[in-house]
């Protein structure tokens, strides 16, 4: 017999307004006509409040709701049992906790609202769990005899004995400014308590950012100057949220091994905990990984502990074995382009564009002469500060090349820049009206691109409110509704999730191929790049100073160069072909080096044995 299931109802304070409706949802109920209070609203209630005891999951008040704001969710009698933390009435509610180990790095994979933040906040002691009981919360002996008997006992123990101190490193590093003032160098020596100040700045590239004022800090220099803030600091638990934000494949790398060394940082147990979104860097940095599924904003659920390898495969299969439970409808390999410069004859090669030069302040940029075809992505490699967005915008037209007599090919271009900052007034609708009206009605245009990015969730919000997820995928959206002959996309992964990413690059691959059309993409996240990727521009030479960017390459050759440059080694995983980097010094790392095979594209016999 079927486990009977449990019922969430959520109502969204941000979207539900019971004084500009007609309270629909308590008018159709049926479980309201047979005369009980399943759904009450009174005029004090800012939001309508649903019995999930007396609702019979019927889902009427779902679709009649005029704001989208119920979501009725039946979840497996397991659960019951193994929720952590509730909010409150119709909120969202957290079941099972991630378990840190002492000296380990603990991943955490999942999407946005899913409760990691939740989570984070609770093993930091900085919010006590109410096992699901908001309106009657218990003490920490009762909480402990919750989780007597597991990993988790011995760690809230040691939180209760004020034995632990908690550093959390925020996701939000833009918001720093406005809660730290000062220059670089003060508030590390301010901070410091290991006496690796020189250290860190060194490994972080901040020496140079020393006397420089806090509140002029790009967002790269933030995030690395949050990492080093974090990193020079005793603590027993540092909980470092999206390192990777902002940061160049090399910055990425070098902030991951900072991560892994502070484990040693202490002669007793350290516990580190990372949430990232960029699956390679995870990869590399965790000893093992919990993954985190659910509906975002209605409930989260923390897998039990996984090896690296196989619990960011189960992430993106959407199937987890253990408790048979699917997730995600589908599952995601990364199988690449294969297309050699050689098999691009002459009659396919429509555009070509001639050396060029540009010149900004003390930065030259030189670009060798190159071409592109239709129904191609080419992705733009190299470190922050070598030109990648210059490129980008002489080929928009936006930035002209020093010499006059350089002809860039004129073409309609859609050009989606780094940062966004929106100043429209109105819907996301309405925006999307005023700009792509044409595009946006096409049916095609719905099912391939609007849907897969999830814009019925946004479709009425105000564009001035959306976070910088939801602005990412709206600017997706508008720069792929402009018809042009090449589309210029820089960085379409920022604030996106790990979930969301992978949609992403599906939806912009599927979106170029179908229409064959060019692209030109500056990625740093590594498994999007190879997965988007037909041929690749590799960017050489010394950031701020002088580069070059290299004509487009096959991905093989293009990724070798790159990777040779970095020092580094990828392998890839047997089950969905993702890139996997190697450890530093590994066997596999310098049997590759040694062959010249920085970017491995080949399944091998170790490889499937490889655990």
């Amino acid at each position: 017999m079927a486990e009977k299931a449990i019922r969430v109802a959520i109502v969204a304070e941000d979207k539900c307004k019971p004084k500009r409706c007609k309270q629909e949802c308590k008018k159709s109920c049926p479980v309201v006509r047979m005369g009980k209070l399943c759904i009450e609203v009174t005029p004090k209630d800012k939001v309508a409040y649903i019995s999930e005891e007396l609702c019979i999951g019927c889902g009427i008040c779902v679709k009649k709701c005029p704001f989208d704001a119920i979501m009725i969710i039946n979840l497996p009698k397991d659960l019951e049992n193994q929720t952590v933390h509730r909010y409150g009435p119709n909120t969202f509610r957290l079941h099972r906790l991630p378990v840190p180990r002492p000296s380990q790095v603990l991943g955490l994979v999942g999407t946005n609202g899913i409760g990691k933040s939740t989570a984070l906040k609770i093993l930091a002691a900085k919010l006590k769990p109410n096992l699901g009981r908001w309106d009657n919360p218990p003490d920490w002996q009762e909480i402990l005899t919750y989780f007597r008997g597991s990993e988790l006992q011995n760690y809230f123990t040691k939180v209760l004995e004020d034995d632990m101190r908690a550093i959390i490193k925020p996701q939000y590093v833009d918001h720093i400014p406005k809660a730290i003032k000062g220059t670089v160098k003060d508030v590390l020596d301010k901070k410091q308590q290991l006496g690796n100040v020189a250290y860190m700045c060194e490994m972080l590239e901040l020496e140079a950012l020393g006397a420089r004022d806090i509140a002029v800090l790009s967002g790269g220099e933030l995030q690395r100057f949050a990492l080093a803030v974090c990193c020079v600091q005793k603590a027993d638990v540092y909980m470092i949220d999206e390192p990777s934000s902002y940061l160049d494949v090399k910055q990425r790398l070098m902030a991951a091994r900072i991560i892994r060394e502070l484990v040693n940082v202490t002669v007793d147990s350290t516990y580190v905990i990372v949430v990232e979104h960029d699956l390679a860097v995870l990869d590399y940095l965790s000893d093992y990984i919990c993954c985190l599924y659910g509906k975002p904003g209605a409930y989260g659920v923390v897998t039990m502990p996984f090896s690296v390898r196989e619990g960011i495969n189960i992430f993106l299969a959407g199937f987890i074995p253990t408790e048979n439970m699917r997730f995600r409808d589908t599952s995601l390999s990364f199988k690449i382009s294969e297309v050699e410069d050689e098999l691009v004859s002459d009659a396919h090669k429509l555009y070509n564009y001639p050396s060029m030069a540009k010149r900004l302040g003390d930065f030259t940029l030189n670009i060798e002469a190159g071409s592109f075809t239709d129904s191609e992505i080419i992705v733009l490699l190299g470190e922050n500060g070598t030109g990648k967005t210059t490129f980008i915008r002489m080929l928009a037209g936006l930035l002209p090349p020093d010499d006059e007599n350089d002809e860039i090919p004129e073409l309609n271009v859609s050009y989606k820049p780094q940062k966004i900052s929106p100043s429209f007034e109105g819907t996301v609708r309405q925006l999307l009206y005023k700009k792509i009206k044409d595009n946006f009605m096409h049916p095609q245009f719905q099912s391939d691109v609007a849907k897969p990015l999830n814009l019925d969730a946004l479709i009425d919000l105000e564009v001035k409110n959306l976070s910088g997820g939801e602005l990412q995928r709206v600017a997706l959206i508008m720069a792929l509704g402009k018809p042009a002959d090449i589309y210029l996309i820089d960085e379409p992964s920022a604030y996106l999730d790990s979930e969301q990413r992978i949609i992403a690059a599906r939806t912009i691959k599927r979106f170029i191929m179908h229409t064959k059309k060019t692209a030109f993409i500056v990625e740093h996240d590594f498994i999007m790049a190879t997965y988007l990727a037909d041929r690749v521009v590799v960017y050489e030479g010394e950031p701020g100073r002088i580069a070059t960017a290299c004509k487009p390459q096959s991905l093989l050759t293009g990724m070798n160069r790159f990777l040779k440059n970095m020092e580094i080694t990828f392998r890839r995983d047997p089950t969905n072909y993702r890139p996997r980097i190697n450890k530093m010094d590994s066997v596999k790392d310098r049997e590759q080096k040694a062959a010249g095979a920085y970017f491995h594209n080949e399944i091998t016999k170790d490889d499937r044995n490889d655990k």
